[in-house]
């Protein structure tokens, strides 16, 4: 069976984007291979993050992975910072990995221009630590996205790295998880292109919005006047308004408003409130519940002593095995 690894950084809710992303492809996987989701606290400790806040997160993206349909049953949820095996394999893999090419990470670079008086050595090591969350498990492949790519092919540096040192074939070379036409772009209701909570919270549909916030968000998203010629081109707003639709809405819906701005009758209040109505009954489901999972803190501490367990089980097999071939046994 083919092992999959993936985590998610617990910096608030998820939201749409984050679920026609990788959650939805996620639910797929689980029924046909090896998955180990883990939610990447330690990855977040290099903002410095209020301890308070980061339980919080850590307690919301486990609820909302859970209602979103990860079904701790057939994958194994956890938290990184549940399984320390993962900082010992981390240090191992460090004693090969050089400071230059940590340094040309663009990732690496792109973080220490926007915050110069934060570049820790946590950020430098980074892809270290991802390394050891994917080898961890000796994953066979690993859903990314284009800004992680290289950080995967890090992973397969090291991997290979080390068995060419030790003479061995232990680290498999994982390999990214390609979702092909699955994938569906799910844009700002700003006018940007991306759904990103770090760029403007109130661009965002998260999973965990009740219906008179999500009414009151997308009634606010941003558009024209309308179009002036028959088939006019959209806008990158108005496209935005358009790509939503196609994700929530029916094609029979779609398609009455693609023929209304072409012929230049569109009304957007109208298109907003049929937006707002068809998001409300998508996301529905996922909302209750994660209403329901709110008030169970029973179920969600045994999810996450469950996870802990099975993801350390797999840890310390492999560890143990690098410890051997290593000689440190």
């Amino acid at each position: 069976m083919t092992t999959v690894v993936s985590g998610i950084r617990p910096t608030g809710y998820l939201h749409l984007g984050n679920y026609f992303g990788a959650l939805r492809n996620f639910i797929k996987m689980q029924d046909e291979n090896e998955c180990y989701f883990f939610i990447a606290d330690y990855h977040s400790l290099t903002t410095h993050p209020n301890n308070k806040d980061l339980k919080f997160n850590v307690k919301n993206v486990l609820i909302d992975y859970i209602a979103a349909g990860l079904d701790p049953e057939k994958a194994t949820l956890y938290v990184q910072s549940a399984v320390p095996e993962v900082c010992e394999l981390s240090l191992l893999l460090s004693m090969n990995a050089y400071v230059g090419e940590l340094q040309r990470v663009p990732s690496f670079k792109e973080k220490v221009r926007r915050q110069p008086d934060n570049v820790n050595a946590g950020l430098l090591t980074y892809p270290v630590l991802m390394a050891a969350d994917i080898l961890l498990h000796r994953a066979d492949k690993v859903p990314v996205g284009k800004d992680q790519e290289q950080h995967l092919e890090l992973t397969r540096d090291f991997a290979l790295r080390f068995n060419r040192l030790y003479k061995t074939e232990f680290f498999k070379l994982p390999v990214a998880y390609n979702f092909g036409n699955s994938l569906v772009k799910i844009p700002g209701l700003d006018g940007s292109t991306k759904m990103s909570k770090s760029d403007n919270e109130g661009s965002c549909i998260y999973l965990s919005d009740d219906p008179k916030t999500i009414q009151k968000k997308v009634m606010k998203a941003v558009s024209d006047s309308g179009p002036t010629e028959p088939h006019q081109e959209k806008p990158q707003p108005i496209e935005n308004l358009f790509q939503l639709m196609s994700a929530v809405s029916s094609a029979e819906t779609l398609q009455y408003f693609e023929e209304q701005y072409d012929s230049c009758q569109i009304r957007y209040g109208d298109m907003k409130k049929q937006l707002a109505a068809d998001m409300i009954a998508f996301t529905a489901p996922i909302y209750e519940r994660i209403q329901e999972l709110r008030g169970n803190d029973d179920y969600l501490k045994k999810v996450m002593r469950d996870g802990a367990d099975k993801a350390r089980e797999s840890a310390r097999k492999t560890v143990k095995a690098v410890r051997e071939i290593i000689g440190l046994d």
